[in-house]
């Protein structure tokens, strides 16, 4: 999810590639974090404002998980430039998409930089992290008794699951098929 300009404004993790293979829900369960709330993380920015700085604070923690916030230097915050991305399985992936859409939009000379990461609140480093809306939906998953699975696309906060004897094959096609349409879905857990 991206989100630009001040009315919109709204690290750690293992790359789900990663994964020798798929967890299960009971190893991944006591690892998530709430499914809501969010706490911000002002990361070094010479060229920002104190006021800025708390401002972006401010409506970062409104903002769902994992997430950052890219603005672009020569311009300040109150332009179309400015931009979170949310709602991503990780502050990498946030990253990324936030200065790809700052750049696209920036005026400046000078290229974009993150200023903040939205995590969980009360965050710690996890060997395993999901997004906000994707970790809202794991409940659902618990419930689920088996031949169940669940996939995401650690570039993008989508995620998809599925239940049944081929839950894992429509897992990553339900991932694949979210509004992002992204290509690198894999499979994380499976039951």
């Amino acid at each position: 999810m991206i989100r630009s300009g001040l009315q919109c404004l709204v690290c750690a993790g293992l790359p789900f590639a990663a994964l020798a293979q798929p967890m299960t829900g009971a190893a991944v369960a006591p690892l998530l974090f709430a499914a809501t709330g969010a706490e911000v993380e002002l990361l070094p920015a010479p060229f920002l404002a104190p006021d800025q700085a708390e401002i972006l604070k401010t409506v970062g923690v409104s903002q769902p998980y994992y997430g950052a916030i890219a603005v672009s230097p020569d311009e300040g915050i109150m332009v179309e430039a400015t931009v979170a991305a949310a709602n991503h399985h990780s502050t990498e992936a946030a990253s990324v998409a936030a200065l790809a859409a700052c750049d696209a939009r920036r005026k400046g000379a000078t290229p974009c930089a993150v200023v903040a990461l939205i995590r969980p609140a009360g965050w710690k480093e996890q060997p395993f992290q999901l997004s906000s809306s994707a970790t809202a939906e794991f409940a659902g998953y618990a419930r689920i008794r088996r031949d169940k699975a669940f996939a995401v696309s650690p570039s993008t906060g989508a995620w998809g699951m599925a239940r049944g004897r081929d839950a894992a094959a429509r897992a990553v096609a339900d991932c694949a098929g979210k509004e992002v349409a992204p290509a690198d879905c894999v499979l994380t857990l499976q039951d």
